[in-house]
């Protein structure tokens, strides 16, 4: 599912970056269901366990982005985004929001998670306060937008190519390749926390996983309960031969023979 190609002509007013002033009235809009926080801490869980989170990158959820267009101060809030650097804060000082290019990088990545309700994810409303497709693709032009429907599995990449949404095809794995992580994306069917279903996972080059903190604990519980296996499997069978070793010795001594004097 992607907006119509054929989009309104206009054209937009001058775009600036200032950073929002302290007292700036956010949005305080509630997530549509719990499940999408839990999508979005998922994500950062892997990556944070896998080592690939710098001090200096932003990702956030539900997370204001803003941009002023004219007159017009606009405030989009991504279920996830990605910034790959940002300027440090303040001692003391609490990001509230994030205005690009004030206050570091333009985000590389924003995702989308849809409830049973759509939210305006492929709104390309080009007119004040702008369809969120509209903004990331046209003010913000990010170059990769995520849609994923966490209740039927699908999972949409957009790229950006020329100023415009292209939809990026998966691989074989019916996975993304996601370039400025260097990592694949893609679904995957299980439980995590309270919920079982449809989550978006990571993949490296190799195509191995990026572990939950739940998952590297059982794969350590597993190796651990390995080497204890192999420890006791040693254990019987040293145990095994010095019986061997006994027995033999007392055949010997049946025979008239001294072992003492063999060895």
């Amino acid at each position: 599912m992607t907006p119509l190609q054929l989009q309104p002509r206009n054209t937009l007013p001058p775009i600036t970056w200032e950073k929002l002033p302290a007292d700036f009235p956010l949005p305080d809009e509630p997530v549509e269901n719990n499940l999408q926080p839990l999508l979005a801490a998922a994500l950062r869980e892997s990556l944070e366990l896998a080592d690939l989170i710098l001090e200096s990158m932003l990702i956030a959820t539900n997370f204001g982005i803003c941009a002023t267009v004219g007159d017009k101060t606009v405030v989009k809030a991504p279920d996830w985004v990605y910034v790959p650097s940002v300027k440090p804060l303040p001692p003391g000082e609490i990001r509230r929001s994030y205005t690009p290019h004030a206050e570091g990088e333009n985000p590389t990545i924003v995702m989308e998670f849809i409830s049973a309700t759509e939210g305006g994810e492929y709104s390309i409303n080009p007119h004040y306060p702008y369809g969120k497709w509209y903004f990331y693709e046209h003010i913000l032009k990010i170059p990769t937008y995520v849609i994923f429907h966490p209740q039927i599995a699908i999972l949409e990449v957009y790229n950006l190519v020329n100023g415009k949404y292209e939809a990026q095809s998966p691989d074989e794995n019916q996975r993304f390749w996601i370039e400025a992580l260097n990592l694949f994306l893609g679904t995957w069917m299980g439980k995590k926390a309270e919920f079982e279903g449809y989550w978006l996972r990571w993949w490296d080059k190799s195509g191995n996983l990026l572990l939950w903190g739940s998952e590297l604990v059982e794969q350590e519980r597993q190796r651990t309960e390995q080497e204890r296996q192999r420890t006791e499997q040693e254990r019987q069978r040293a145990e095994q031969a010095e019986q061997k070793a006994v027995r033999l010795a007392e055949r010997l001594r049946v025979m008239g023979i001294d072992p003492e004097e063999i060895s």
